[in-house]
């Protein structure tokens, strides 16, 4: 019989179950790990994973953009980036043996200390350790032929930039500087600073397993975007005769505190000249440019005191007056008392005043110029003999609110906005705090402060129709090829006198230049309606008795206003501290150079043709009596050198602007033997016995301030120095000023 076979038993112990149950636990819980991990690598911790990748993957080298150039306003270049190099050194990629070599030869180029250049070689897993900065071409010329001959890997050389200023120590309170990495710390380099330095670049390289660059196929390059440029309302021609004047002044005058100097076209608020002097070079922004500053701190012994003495020396040079001093007006703010007055109604053209010499005000006495007093003035002979209780007087009229409101209207409580960095905010009234002893100080410029930006300002307003204009420095960004991104002339602000009213002052400033009596008589310019005010103002908050400042306000043409000039001298140290007769001539100077060069055509009284400088006809190769006759026809004197039948040359050149009644000088030999004389002294002279002196010596004369036909006049400068010997014919530029008013 047949037995069926046995099925095998299916025996699953409960241990079994258990192990299985934790092998499928460790199972299910090694594969959370894992999704939880990727979740973590590539969600959650994605960009940190994501940097630390790149940072083992990628070198990452930034590219320098190219500043923008700064422009004048006829697109002369005054500040642009010349090209440089950053040495750095690639340890990573450097071969060891060479170290030694690498590093004497940089310290032979560039002056490195050879033990630095070794300490940064052994950090043999960087590639990227900076040697020096913003070196020049011979330099890098000089590495990259070394690396060439001995086949040196690991020196690398990146370009950038550096800022270079053209005209050294020009214009150096409005352009400001920059820093080591291209970032601009003052003026409009600072002001400026994101629209002229563009965006970086970067070049995105990929290494391989050892670290190493992996060829150009493996770069990604984003180009630097370069900065935009500025055209500014600076005119290169007018911003040089402002600095030469100033610069003479300040030493002419023995200035404590700098002295300043404003141009603005009064219709648009363009600065076509600004000038705080002495200043510094933004070429080495960081040396003390004053000699005799940098003399006093180089003999201090104390590091600490020499360290703080060198701070506050760089601070003083790179602060712009004009814009972040303030002081009080004195006599110039007058403009704007009488402006407000004839605009609120209060007074006219035809108001009268009578002056005692003193006015008593909430207790206190306060004097006029003339202590006599100038008894009945006219509202016209209030101004140009700037009386004070005359404008106390306009200053009650009007009464506190509007004063204040003709105050805040012209724009003297505000900052003005100017496109320069450092602007101070002026310290003034308001309708709440003044008293009536404060109104009647205010009505003449005193007890308030503002900037020379402001007063500038102001006055623009006062003759420009009434328009407070907005004062700036930009008048346009433009991209590398030239084209306009944005224009940033402003428009006028508001309307804040009359045109009848500003005409009104016009024609009393220009009296005021045109009068024996007038203050603004030392900025005369013949052929031209200049007109303008002085201010003498007291620094009430210094501790010397003699602390003044001097200044002047000039305006021209007056029928219509093209231009004001404002001249401050902060305490001058000479005969007088007067502003009508040390800034006054500086104007009137300026205004006779500038207004020719801005195609302002001269219109002369009978009286001034007579003394009218011209240009001298070019009669070099001319027979001589055909010569002689051209140039006395042209109202010259003649004086030959040589026995010669024509001209070989002549003196002043045709290339000179000469007052009629000069002598020419001709030189007839083929050898010219140039005749040399001694320039005399001729300060404190009257104008006709300097004329007379330098007449006898075969020289010429020119002057600039009062009338020279004025009783009281005298030499007060020369522009040759007395001792100086020059050719015969030189012009000598005499400054004439009134000595009434150095008392």
């Amino acid at each position: 019989m047949n037995e069926k076979p046995v099925k095998p038993q299916n025996r699953v112990t409960k241990s079994m179950k258990i192990r299985s149950k934790v092998v499928a636990a460790v199972f299910m819980l090694f594969c959370f790990m894992i999704m939880w991990n990727m979740i973590d690598v590539q969600i959650i911790k994605y960009e940190e994973y994501k940097a630390k990748a790149s940072s083992v993957q990628l070198r990452d080298t930034k590219i320098s953009p190219k500043r923008g150039t700064i422009y004048d306003a006829n697109m002369k270049v005054l500040a642009q980036s010349a090209t440089v190099w950053t040495v750095f050194v690639s340890p990573a990629e450097s071969k060891e043996e060479q170290h030694q070599r690498i590093a004497e030869k940089l310290e032979e180029i560039l002056g490195v200390d050879r033990n630095k250049t070794l300490e940064k070689l052994k950090k043999t897993k960087s590639y990227y350790e900076i040697i020096q900065y913003k070196i020049d071409k011979p330099q890098a010329d000089a590495i990259r032929n070394f690396c060439a001959e001995e086949e040196i890997l690991g020196v690398n050389l990146m370009e950038d930039y550096k800022r270079y200023y053209p005209y050294g120590n020009f214009a150096a309170t409005i352009l400001g500087f920059c820093g080591t990495d291209n970032q601009g710390l003052a003026g409009i380099e600072s002001f400026y600073n994101e629209e002229l330095t563009g965006v970086h670049g970067r070049i995105i390289s990929a290494k391989n397993g050892w670290g190493l660059d992996m060829g150009y196929e493996y770069e990604e390059l984003n180009a630097a975007q370069d900065g935009y440029s500025l055209v500014t309302t600076i005119d290169e021609t007018i911003q040089h005769f402002l600095e030469r004047s100033l610069s003479s002044k300040v030493v002419d005058y023995n200035v404590q505190q700098r002295a300043v100097g404003i141009v603005m076209n009064v219709k648009t608020g363009a600065i076509l000249a600004m000038s705080t002097k002495p200043d510094f070079d933004p070429n080495e922004p960081f040396t003390i440019h004053d000699p005799k500053i940098a003399e006093a701190i180089e003999a201090i012994t104390d590091e600490k005191e020499k360290n703080d003495a060198i701070s506050k020396a760089r601070q003083s040079q790179w602060r712009n007056k004009a814009v972040s001093d303030l002081y009080e007006p004195g006599s110039v703010f007058k403009i704007v008392t009488a402006s407000s007055a004839l605009d609120s109604g209060v007074a006219n053209t035809h108001s009268s005043f009578n002056c005692r010499g003193f006015v008593n005000v909430g207790g206190w006495r306060i004097n006029c110029n003339q202590r006599s007093g100038h008894g009945v003035l006219s509202f016209e002979q209030a101004l140009i003999n700037s009386c004070n209780p005359s404008f106390i007087e306009l200053g009650q009229r009007m009464g506190i609110p509007t004063f204040v409101d003709y105050f805040e209207s012209f724009g003297l409580s505000e900052k003005t906005n100017i496109d320069l960095p450092g602007e101070q905010k002026s310290l003034a009234y308001t309708a709440q705090t003044m008293t009536e002893t404060s109104l009647a100080s205010n009505s003449f410029g005193q007890t308030f402060k503002i900037t020379p930006i402001q007063m500038i300002t102001a006055v623009a307003t006062a003759v420009n129709g009434g328009q407070l204009v907005q004062p700036h420095i930009v008048s346009k960004l433009v991209d590398k090829e030239g084209n306009v991104v944005k224009n940033l002339t402003p428009e006028p602000k508001r309307q804040v006198i009359s045109e009848e009213v500003s005409k009104q002052i016009c024609d009393i400033l220009y009296k005021n230049g045109n009068t024996e009596q007038g203050h603004a008589k030392h900025a005369y310019v013949s052929g031209y309606r200049v007109g303008g005010k002085s201010g003498t103002s007291q620094k009430l908050d210094t501790e010397m008795d003699d602390d003044y400042i001097a200044s002047f306000v000039g305006v021209a043409p007056c029928d219509d206003p093209e231009i004001a000039i404002l001249i401050f001298f902060d305490e001058p140290r000479t005969t007088t501290y007067y502003g009508g007769p040390l800034a006054g001539p500086v104007v009137g100077e300026l205004m006779g150079e500038i207004l020719p060069y801005l195609g302002v055509e001269p219109k002369y009284t009978e009286s001034e043709k007579a003394n009218v400088s011209i240009y001298v006809p070019s009669v070099v190769g001319k027979d001589l009596t055909d010569a002689r006759v051209e140039l006395q026809r042209a109202g010259f004197t003649v004086k030959v050198m040589g026995s010669g039948n024509s001209v070989m040359s002549q003196f002043p050149s045709n290339s000179n602007k000469v007052q009629k009644g000069s002598t020419i000088i001709l030189y007839t030999e083929g050898e010219i033997n140039n005749v040399m004389v001694t320039v005399p002294q001729l300060i404190n002279q009257s104008p006709a016995q300097a004329e007379s002196v330098l007449k006898g010596l075969g020289l010429n004369i020119e002057t600039t301030g009062v009338s020279k036909n004025n009783a009281s006049a005298v030499v007060t400068a020369q522009n040759i120095p007395a001792g100086d010997k020059v050719q015969i014919g030189t012009v000598v530029k005499l400054t004439i000023s009134d000595t009434a008013d150095f008392e």
